[in-house]
């Protein structure tokens, strides 16, 4: 059996929306029908019933999201009600991940026309409330919120894995050294960066406002920000000796991504010249609690499957959970010239809406190579309880 090159064709997401922001009255399964419609109007060429499966990544579906969102948004954009839809969790890789499954059923022909993409409302996301053990309890119960981190653990789970998603950013801040003012100084420029991609046009290609709502550019970017300011925040995980702020980490944010991806065959259908190839990928576990270094050895081998090396890179979108922990990973690429990562901004800037992440990452490296005409592009995450993936693109 050959495999086939896979091809993103386009790729879409909406401005991401703060916490309780623009985006907040829009439900998810909406924001991703959105994304999708959108996808599909962008190439009239290609007839939307050939479309082989939807695959969209989402981290929590607790809420609105719930009972297969990717299906949800084929229906409510208004594709055939032959498009199926799958929807994916790999937590904060959720929507890389759809892409990387993607690919890969078009790589085995199982798919000629894919559409893989993520969706996430943080401000949406609701409290559950567990079923008793017995009926008719006396006490209290206790509302679990599903925005953000660990709920209902086992409790069979080692203390050291299980703690905050903050902390584990504090460990790795330790682990490497890297001090507060860094941490600050990544934040500042993630949001100038940000900024002047935006006053540059270079998103204008693919950020696809939502209807009816006032947002046409990421919500959480701080043009006005400044070191004073940043220094000024106070530890947000450890009272004593901490590092980490909500200057210095991604905020909670709403929205969703899309790419349309292809074989050759349906390539030529479209009439469109394609962004960029999907060449490998890999993912790789870590412990829990050092989920932030998650990408270091993923990278490696998605690098090494291709045959490629740091010095190839041509751009590199590292999503930024925290500073501390994107600092940590260059930390353990010393080969890697730092300038070519996030060249238009990170997720401390632009946010970090869950499941749209990973495919707000690949859009963007897709993106920017066609604008630079050829190369070798990765998009890369740390997914929190200790996993790392990875997805090289060429064109």
């Amino acid at each position: 059996m050959s495999i086939r090159d896979v091809y993103i064709v386009d790729a879409v997401r909406t401005p991401i929306g703060k916490f309780g922001g623009a985006l907040a009255p829009v439900r998810p399964d909406d924001l991703a029908a959105h994304v999708v419609r959108s996808l599909v109007d962008r190439s009239p060429a290609l007839d939307p019933a050939r479309v082989d499966d939807v695959y969209f990544g989402d981290a929590n579906g607790a809420g609105e999201d719930n009972r297969d969102v990717a299906r949800m948004a084929v229906l409510l954009a208004g594709l055939p009600v032959t498009v199926p839809g799958v929807t994916l969790n790999r937590l904060c890789g959720s929507g890389l991940e759809a892409v990387i499954q993607a690919a890969r059923a078009v790589a085995l022909g199982d798919a000629s026309v894919v559409i893989a993409g993520g969706v996430e409302s943080m401000s949406r996301a609701p409290w559950v409330l567990q079923k008793p053990e017995r009926a008719f309890p006396a006490g209290h119960q206790q509302l679990h919120s599903t925005t953000l981190g660990w709920r209902m653990t086992n409790p069979r789970m080692p203390a050291e894995w299980t703690v905050s998603l903050g902390e584990g950013a504090e460990l790795v801040a330790d682990k490497h050294g890297i001090t507060r003012e860094r941490q600050d100084a990544f934040a500042l420029a993630s949001h100038r960066k940000a900024a002047e991609a935006w006053a540059k046009g270079l998103y204008d290609d693919e950020v696809v406002p939502c209807p009816g709502v006032d947002l046409t550019r990421d919500e959480s970017i701080r043009d006005s920000t400044s070191p004073e300011a940043l220094a000024r925040l106070k530890p947000s995980f450890r009272t004593e000796g901490g590092t980490v702020t909500a200057g210095n980490s991604s905020p909670l944010n709403d929205g969703a991504a899309a790419l349309l991806l292809v074989d050759e065959e349906a390539l030529r259908e479209t009439g469109r010249e394609p962004l960029a190839r999907v060449r490998t990928s890999a993912v790789t576990g870590i412990e829990p609690q050092l989920f932030g270094l998650g990408p270091v050895e993923a990278v490696r081998r998605a690098l090494g499957k291709a045959g490629r090396s740091f010095a190839d890179l041509r751009t590199f979108e590292l999503n930024e959970a925290f500073a501390a922990q994107a600092l940590g990973c260059l930390a353990e690429w010393p080969e890697l010239d730092p300038e070519i990562v996030n060249p238009r901004g990170g997720a401390v800037a632009i946010g970090h809406p869950l499941g749209a992440s990973g495919a707000r990452l690949a859009g963007s490296v897709a993106h920017q190579l066609a604008a630079a005409g050829s190369g070798t592009g990765l998009a890369a995450l740390c997914i929190g309880v200790g996993q790392g993936l990875a997805l090289v693109l060429e064109r």
